[in-house]
Order: structure tokens, then C-alpha cells, then sequence
């Protein structure tokens, strides 16, 4: 560590003692003189490296239990660790004979400090730096597990090497103490502090030779890395609960879609068919028969703003519960793939329990829009009975959410323009694509025919012969 201390860019104000004492005991032109000596003195090169915040870092990981021990094998820029006054010579080299202390303490404070790694719910002490070295940008080590361990036991590099400390990567190895390599494990890392944009690439090795392999932005909280199923279930749950309350374009479609049937049982039928169809998108998606193209995600995005924008517009025109129902089908179907795209990053932490996954997430979907009726439809049948007559005040809300829409309909189209459209080939990949296609629009055509005798019979016992069962309005949930 005195080592590390005596690296930290403190020389300039070293050197500006004496300047500082002279000041104060000089004539008023002569500390003149002095201080414009010590700005220079400030200005000056040290013979160390600057200490910006990285753009983006990427680092590369492997985890494996073995017998008693938990191995880490890290490979880290050696720019993302700041505030270290590496050795430099020349325009910016390494003086790599210099760093092995200065490795150490940069590893620990920058690494192993911002891990924390449980075995059975119970976090682990701190590892024991049991290597770190320097190695160049262009080394492919560590492509595999086995090639990054034996890379530790190579010669380093020479120390005639012209290494700009800018293109250097430190290679670290970490041993935790465990139990038992069959236990479960999670690890919270909090790294993204290593730059503005880091990204973690992280191979878990269980003993049954399997391996799972996670890829994050910035800190992703708790990481089980085999998850039992309660766990699983929890996490997706959670996910899906905060992507809909995130997703505030999906909630302005679902208050649209209730705005004239606020009663019990029209919001059954309408808030139905938007659940069932995008459960199927979704799940469907999320096993790869949505198409993969890069403008597919824009696409989506452009057609979630157009079903807000229609949606609002039939309130301001006249909606009838059963038109409502189908158009919440149609557009629920769009959603879906919306939704599919925060759950596809997110199917990596839900290990062997990928179904309990995708039917949690769309558990937590449902409740954050349960929630959010919860509160929109009293606020709406209480602001409708003091505030504002219900059909004009149905046109004013219809209106500021079909103003807004537009807005992203624009926005999005033009992010959309950028992308390149081109013709598929007429090949296998094309016929295989399009025999899934075919089965998701089999699928969404068997919901709607059976649904249609059901939605029927619902709508039949919705209102008395003195109401208009086509509006949902009148009364409260």
C-alpha cells in the first residue's frame, strides 16, 4: 500500500511548499512572480497517466467452483483504474517492471472491493489475490476458461515492451474460500463505477461441466447464478411488475382502452383480451419466433405509439365494447412484442426455470396493471361525476394522450427511417421463419375464435335493458 500512496498524483503539491512559504513571506511583485511559477509548476508533466473516466470498458469473467475454493479469473482495462499514478516513460509506456504492487492494490480496490459473492445465501470473506498481471489488448486468452488459468503460468511480457498504459488489460486471479463447490451461489457486483458504459461478460462454471454464461450493463443487483425456482419466480416477477410501470407507453394505452368502460365486467373483457394476447407475443418472442432483423424493435415501437394514437382517437369518436375488445386483442398483440424485448436480456438470469420465468414476468405484468386500474378508474368515474361531464372530459384525456402518441409516432418513425430494408432471400432460414410466423398467427387466430362465444356471453349479462350495453360507463367497478 505505501507503495500505491506514493504513486497518487500528489507531486505537484509537494513541489508547491516551498513555492507557498515564499508567497507569503515576499513583496507584493515578487509572490506575483511566485504564483506564476506555481500555476506552471501545476501545469507540468509528472511521468504519470491521466486519470479520465473510460467512455465504455468490457470485462471478461469465469467463476468456477473447485473442491474448497470459488475461483475468479478477471481480465479489466487497466485505464478503468483511476486515481493510480502508473510508471510511465517516454510518451506514455509502461514501465512494467514497476507495477506488481501497484496491480495489487489497484486490483483490490477496484475489483475485488466491489464484489460480493454468497455461497447459500451467505456472503463470502474477502478473496486472496492469488495473481495479477499485465497483458496487451490483442491477447485471446481469455476465450476459454481453461486458456485464461494456463495464461498465468506463461512468461509475462518482456519489459522492453512499448505498452501505452491506454491499451493495457490487468489479468486477475481471486480465491474465495466455500463449503462446497454444489452449493448455490449469487454474486452482486457493483463495477459500473469502472467507467461511464461497463459492460461484464461473466461464464459460470458449475462442477456438473455445464457452463451459463451472463452479459450485463452496469450493476445488475443480485445474480443467482443457478436459481432454484422460488428464486427465479421472485426476480421475474419483480421484472415484470417494474417493466410496466416503467413502460409508460403501455400504460397509456391500457387507461385508453378503459376510458369509456369502466365498469367491472366490460374492464373484465377489454383488460382479458389485451392479457391473452400478449402473453402470446410475448412467450412466443421470447422463444425466437419473432422475426430478428434489426428494425424489427423500431417497428414495434412505432406500431405501440400508432395503437395509442387510434385507441385515442375511437374515445373522441365513440368506442363500442364490441369493437373495444377486439381492437385491445389486435394492439395487445403488438405489445406483447415490446414486452418480449426487456424480457429476451433478462431470460439469461433465469437459469433451468425458463418457463416459471416467462409465466412469473407475465404475472408481474398483470399485477402492475391491475395497480395502475386500481388507481386510474376511481380517479377517472371521480373526476367525471365533480370535475367534467364524462364525454367531454373522455375527448379532453383521449386528446392530450392521442397528442402525445403522435409525438412518439414521429420520433419513432424517424429513428425507424435509418434502419435498411431489404428483400429476404428465398431460402431455408426465410421458409423457417415463416413457418413460425404462421404458427404465432395460428395461435392468435384459435384466441380469438374461441374467445368470440365467451366474450359473447359476457357481454349479454353486462348491463340491464334500461342501459346502453355498448357503453361501459355508468357506475363504478
Amino acid at each position: 500500500m505505501r507503495d500505491f500512496l506514493q504513486h497518487l498524483n500528489l507531486r505537484p503539491f509537494t513541489r508547491l511548499r516551498p513555492v507557498a512559504l515564499a508567497l507569503l513571506r515576499a513583496p507584493r511583485r515578487t509572490a506575483t512572480v511566485l504564483a506564476a511559477a506555481a500555476a506552471l509548476l501545476l501545469a507540468a508533466p509528472t511521468g504519470g497517466a491521466a486519470h479520465e473516466i473510460p467512455k465504455s470498458v468490457t470485462i471478461l469473467a469465469y467463476l468456477k467452483p473447485e473442491g474448497k475454493s470459488l475461483r475468479l479469473v478477471v481480465r479489466v482495462p487497466l485505464e478503468a483504474m483511476r486515481d493510480i499514478q502508473w510508471p510511465l516513460r517516454g510518451p506514455g509506456y509502461l514501465v512494467l517492471t514497476q507495477l506488481d504492487s501497484l496491480l495489487h492494490d489497484g486490483t483490490k480496490i477496484w475489483v475485488s472491493d466491489n464484489l460480493r459473492i454468497f455461497e447459500e445465501g451467505t456472503q463470502l470473506g474477502a478473496p486472496r489475490i492469488t495473481n495479477a498481471r499485465i497483458s496487451l489488448q490483442s491477447d485471446r486468452v481469455f476465450e476459454s476458461y481453461e486458456a485464461a488459468v494456463a495464461h498465468f503460468s506463461a512468461p509475462t511480457i518482456p519489459a522492453s515492451t512499448d505498452l501505452a498504459w491506454q491499451q493495457a488489460m490487468v489479468d486477475v486471479v481471486l480465491e474465495y474460500p466455500i463449503t462446497s463447490a454444489n452449493a448455490h451461489f449469487s454474486i452482486d457486483p457493483t463495477l459500473a463505477r469502472l467507467s461511464v458504459r461497463t459492460t461484464t461478460v461473466l461464464h459460470f462454471l458449475p462442477p456438473d461441466g455445464s457452463e451459463r454464461v451472463f452479459t450485463y450493463l452496469g450493476d445488475p443487483g443480485l445474480v443467482h447464478l443457478d436459481p432454484q425456482w422460488f428464486q427465479a419466480a421472485g426476480q421475474f416477477v419483480s421484472l415484470g411488475f417494474n417493466h410496466i410501470l416503467d413502460g409508460i407507453d403501455h400504460l397509456l394505452f391500457i387507461i385508453c382502452l378503459v376510458i369509456p368502460f369502466r365498469r367491472l365486467r366490460p374492464l373484465l373483457v377489454v383488460v382479458t383480451a389485451f392479457t391473452v394476447a400478449h402473453s402470446i407475443t410475448m412467450v412466443a418472442s421470447a422463444l425466437g419466433f419473432a422475426p430478428t432483423a434489426l428494425w424489427f424493435p423500431p417497428l414495434v415501437e412505432v406500431l405501440i405509439a400508432i395503437s395509442i394514437v387510434y385507441t385515442a382517437f375511437e374515445n373522441i369518436v365513440g368506442a363500442t365494447l364490441e369493437r373495444r375488445w377486439m381492437i385491445a386483442f389486435g394492439f395487445g398483440l403488438i405489445h406483447g412484442f415490446g414486452f418480449s424485448f426487456a424480457l429476451r436480456e433478462s431470460l439469461q438470469f433465469a437459469g433451468t426455470h425458463l418457463a416459471m420465468s416467462l409465466a412469473t414476468f407475465n404475472i408481474g405484468v398483470e399485477l402492475g396493471q391491475i395497480l395502475v386500474l386500481l388507481f386510474a378508474v376511481p380517479l377517472l368515474n371521480w373526476a367525471f361525476r365533480r370535475v367534467v361531464a364524462e364525454r367531454m372530459g373522455t375527448i379532453i384525456l383521449s386528446a392530450l394522450v392521442a397528442h402525445t402518441a403522435w409525438n412518439w409516432m414521429l420520433d419513432r418513425g424517424s429513428l425507424l427511417r435509418e434502419y435498411s430494408f431489404e428483400m429476404p432471400a428465398l431460402d431455408a432460414a426465410f421458409g423457417a421463419a415463416l413457418l413460425r410466423f404462421a404458427t404465432l398467427a395460428l395461435v392468435a387466430g384459435a384466441a380469438i375464435w374461441y374467445g368470440r362465444p365467451i366474450v359473447r356471453r359476457l357481454l349479454g349479462s353486462i348491463s340491464d335493458p334500461g342501459n346502453d350495453r355498448s357503453r361501459g360507463s355508468e357506475g363504478t367497478p
